[in-house]
């Protein structure tokens, strides 16, 4: 059933963390231990890893928003130390494990088991068609502990919507690199100080703000005119659009459930850095 997209975003905010964990020190630290270089080793076989060996051109398709060329630095190097099936064990044992570790007492809480089933229903019950990435996890077991099962539902679920943002910014004509300069005004930030562009070269993330400037979205100074901020927000809100048939499985009262189960659990996580 149809549910007011205030509580869509609201299961977004409870998901992220929850899925994120994946991103954390102890995946990291599992990943190295298994040949990874460093972090982004581990980041795109990690991720990657439901789509099987695709090359890189593919990998910087589904994922949308890296810089040409960051993906084929790791793909396909990290398929000679690690493959893509030992590469979704790595990482679902150290997602639970870090879960499992930032969640304390809440692990072994009476209520857990129905949190995750209630968010795994919803995670595996929506439609795989234009959701590359979604479809590729949708195919792998669901985890039967509890902490990796509700880890794997959040995983399942940020990247539904991952999958329909990819497509908002497309029919918005926002590129990848392009949102991740909108997003870092969404948080009041610079471009040239977020984190995940401000290593590029300072001629190529200058030509992306010009090009944004050009259309009218960034001002000379670099922050958003009224049309760049009424752009991010159309996207924002039609990707919670797009998010939404994933809970279409759940009453009304069971959503409500699910939220109330996931909020002591998301606060506990997002302390954590990722």
């Amino acid at each position: 059933m149809p549910h007011p997209q205030a509580k869509i975003h609201r299961m977004f905010e409870l998901v992220e963390p929850i899925a994120t964990i994946t991103f954390s020190e102890v995946p990291n630290e599992a990943f190295l231990a298994v040949g990874m270089r460093n972090y982004w080793d581990g980041y795109f076989a990690g991720r990657a890893a439901p789509l099987g060996l695709a090359p890189a051109a593919v990998v910087h398709a589904v994922f949308y928003n890296f810089a040409e060329g960051e993906v084929a630095r790791h793909i396909p190097w990290v398929w000679g130390k690690v493959s893509p099936e030992e590469a979704i064990a790595v990482r679902e044992r150290g997602s639970a494990a870090a879960l499992r570790e930032r969640m304390g007492a809440l692990a072994e809480s009476a209520g857990l088991v129905r949190v995750a089933d209630l968010a795994t229903r919803a995670a595996v019950s929506a439609p795989t068609e234009g959701r590359a990435l979604y479809a590729g996890l949708r195919a792998l077991d669901v985890p039967e502990e509890p902490v990796a099962r509700l880890w794997h539902a959040a995983t399942l679920l940020r990247e539904y919507r991952g999958d329909g943002h990819n497509a908002a910014l497309l029919a918005h004509g926002i590129g990848g690199t392009e949102a991740h300069v909108l997003m870092a005004l969404d948080l009041g930030m610079a471009a040239e100080k977020f984190g995940r562009i401000h290593h590029l070269p300072e001629a190529q993330l200058a030509a992306v703000i010009d090009g944004l400037r050009d259309r009218g979205l960034v001002d000379a100074a670099g922050a958003f005119t009224d049309a760049g901020r009424e752009v991010k927000q159309r996207i924002e809100i039609r990707t919670d659009e797009l998010a939404a048939p994933a809970y279409d499985v759940l009453s009304a009262d069971e959503l409500d459930e699910l939220i109330a189960g996931l909020e002591p659990i998301a606060a506990t996580v997002n302390t954590v850095d990722h």
